[in-house]
């Protein structure tokens, strides 16, 4: 679920939205997404495309999964960045790096082009939130 500190930033920022949408619910039924958890929470029930934090923006997941070509940006970076098939991403990496979203876990991670990429595909993870609620809270500044 997600905190009642986000559930209040997303209403006060008029981004929160209990409308059901079947569409949204398919998308991450497709992805693998646990339609209980806090990551589904959030794209479930918000009503933008993107969000701007402290680093660019991140994706309605749900939204961009229907009306782009999401999945072929999830296997672009498998293929030309070894991501493993459990992450997906929450942004478009532009500026060379972005966050990620472990679909069996929980945890998001931060990647870079350059030495954070290189430690990640030897199996050291630089910047990691250990839950989707926890990086949201860093990532609209809410802590």
């Amino acid at each position: 679920m997600l905190t009642d500190k986000i559930k209040k930033y997303l209403i006060e920022n008029k981004y929160y939205d209990t409308t059901e949408d079947l569409d949204y619910q398919k998308a991450l039924e497709s992805l693998g997404i646990n339609i209980n958890s806090s990551f589904a929470q959030f794209n479930l029930g918000t009503n933008a495309m993107t969000f701007k934090g402290r680093i660019g923006n991140i994706y309605n997941v749900c939204w961009f999964y229907i009306n782009s070509s999401y999945e072929k940006q999830i296997i672009a970076f498998q293929e030309n960045f070894s991501i493993p098939k459990e992450y997906i991403p929450l942004d478009s990496f532009e500026g060379e790096g972005g966050f990620f979203y472990n679909r069996k876990t929980g945890e998001v991670i931060e990647l870079e082009l350059g030495e954070k990429l290189l430690n990640f595909q030897k199996g050291i993870i630089d910047t990691k939130w250990d839950s989707f609620n926890e990086f949201l809270e860093w990532y609209f500044e809410l802590n």
